[in-house]
């Protein structure tokens, strides 16, 4: 096939990128605009594979996207180009509605009038897979809450978005999913949790706890750290995502999650206990840089997943646990200081919402 997918250079389009050059003979069309979040230099192992192109547009810009589809002619699209940082929508919401929802939907009829001049063989086998989150949904009663056994995202959860981020992101679904029932595009959909692993931007929250860990700062704590979420290393979350555009039903939506659920005050120990032993100080634990700061307006309490579906009808389930996923990340962000000081120089200097730069 040719796969097209938008927001190939950023973390988890690049992952997906990886995945399908490495481990298929399916050819990608990477289409991204290269803002702060997306990094060419995530794709350099396999920059210059014959069955790879790169072409720099924005998602909003209709021509050049009838442009690209007639000249590649894909098989398919994996939708992944979006703003998707929460701290950033709060802050600043117009880059969200304007990628997110505008440019889903210049997304979408372009794809609808390509889709439309397809041979009746080639009409069938189309898909358009548009890739969103598990934070569409809201959130979900905490343990300190509620006593018994605790809900979980299904397909079948009623949306509920808390921020400019998720919203965004819930309108792009409720598009995709318009643009089926109405025009029949052959589209799927899937929710994801939260994903970590290598080349993960570093203003999330993985990421910048091991990059300020071992540069001597604080590591600072939203509220009580007593948040929970569903953690996905992001190669198995590639993994299901080729799956699902290769075996998925058209029409349907399916939940992807790694089984995972912890504390953010969880996660930041663990990060700490890794570095203490692969890396220690010459005094003291890494823990000791912990703080806690004010928590984020309207900050979901809960995510978690339920991957039921997903695991019974196309066989995927996460290979990674949480533990052996976040060892290898801490040790490939140990590994590759070139990689996040280039996308430190400049573009991100370590600001979080109502903190300025982080000490």
């Amino acid at each position: 096939m040719k796969i097209l997918v938008t927001g190939g250079a950023g973390f988890i389009g690049s992952a997906v990128v990886r995945h399908i050059i490495n481990n298929s003979h399916d050819s990608v069309i990477n289409i991204d605009k290269l803002t702060y979040a997306g990094n060419l230099e995530s794709l350099k192992t396999i920059a210059n594979n014959i069955r790879y192109t790169f072409e720099k547009i924005d998602i909003c810009d209709r021509s050049e996207l009838d442009r690209v589809f007639a000249q590649y002619q894909p098989d398919a699209v994996m939708h992944l180009a979006a703003e998707s940082h929460v701290d950033r929508s709060i802050t600043g919401p117009t880059d969200f509605i304007q990628t997110n929802i505008v440019g889903t939907y210049t997304l979408l009829e372009a794809v609808r009038q390509y889709w439309g001049q397809l041979e009746a063989e080639r009409k069938v086998a189309f898909r358009f897979h548009h890739i969103s989150t598990d934070e569409v949904y809201g959130d979900l009663p905490h343990p300190d809450e509620v006593a018994g056994q605790l809900p979980l995202f299904t397909e079948r959860t009623a949306y509920a978005p808390s921020s400019p981020y998720s919203a965004s992101k819930a309108s792009s679904d409720h598009l995709v999913r318009a643009w089926h029932r109405t025009y029949g595009l052959p589209t799927i959909i899937t929710n994801c949790s939260n994903n970590y692993g290598p080349y993960h931007f570093p203003e999330k929250l993985i990421p910048l706890v091991i990059l300020n860990a071992i540069e001597g700062k604080q590591l600072p704590i939203y509220g009580k750290g007593d948040q929970i979420r569903d953690w996905l290393y992001v190669e198995d979350h590639a993994r299901a995502l080729y799956k699902v555009v290769t075996e998925g039903i058209v029409g349907e939506t399916y939940n992807i999650g790694g089984h995972n659920e912890k504390k953010n005050i969880e996660v930041v120990k663990m990060i700490c206990n890794i570095l203490d032993e692969i890396q220690p100080k010459a005094i003291g634990s890494y823990s000791e840089q912990i703080c806690y700061v004010t928590d984020r307006p309207g900050h979901d309490r809960r995510y978690a997943i339920d991957a039921t579906k997903i695991a019974q009808e196309l066989g995927w389930k996460p290979e990674e646990t949480f533990s052996t996923g976040l060892h290898k990340t801490v040790t490939w962000y140990l590994k590759n200081e070139q990689w996040w000081q280039r996308v430190r120089s400049g573009k991100y200097q370590g600001i979080r919402l109502g903190l300025g730069e982080i000490k």
